[in-house]
């Protein structure tokens, strides 16, 4: 099955604060994490403040890593081949570290594949119903890259 991914992050290599994962038909998943490092200025202003403005069904609570690495592998679980489409790499960067859950330890994830697709002329949380909310940036995503298919 085929993933359009966005995460929010604090800040350039900064912790992951969300991650969302947007099939092309099925559930969604949304994660929101803890993170114990001071928020930078613009994140606390652009992303923090919509960090749960997601359906109710969407809302939990905000989650270890630990935690949500392994609710990201509760939920691919019966995807034997995943593709994930991300348009940012700091995005896969993220994805890819929240699946270490420990020295030489990783959540059981098989055979995933990442699709990067950079978009100059496309922005996703310009093209948001809520901007800066990985949830509904993963969405415009998603509905970009179907539009443009036949």
């Amino acid at each position: 099955m085929r993933y359009f991914l966005d995460t929010e992050y604090n800040g350039v290599g900064g912790a992951l604060l969300s991650l969302a994962l947007v099939p092309d038909d099925g559930d969604e998943l949304y994660l929101t994490l803890q993170t114990d490092q001071p928020i930078v200025q613009w994140v606390q202003r652009h992303v923090v403040p919509y960090l749960d403005m997601v359906p109710e069904q969407l809302s939990c609570p905000r989650l270890t890593q630990r935690d949500a690495a392994h609710a990201l592998e509760r939920y691919l679980r019966h995807d034997e081949k995943p593709l994930i489409y991300a348009d940012w790499p700091e995005d896969i960067a993220q994805f890819c570290n929240l699946m270490i859950t420990g020295e030489g330890d990783m959540v059981e994830v098989r055979d995933v594949t990442f699709r990067l697709v950079p978009m100059s002329n496309f922005s996703t949380a310009a093209n948001s119903k809520v901007p800066h909310n990985a949830l509904h940036d993963a969405r415009a995503l998603r509905d970009h890259i179907l539009a443009l298919e036949p």
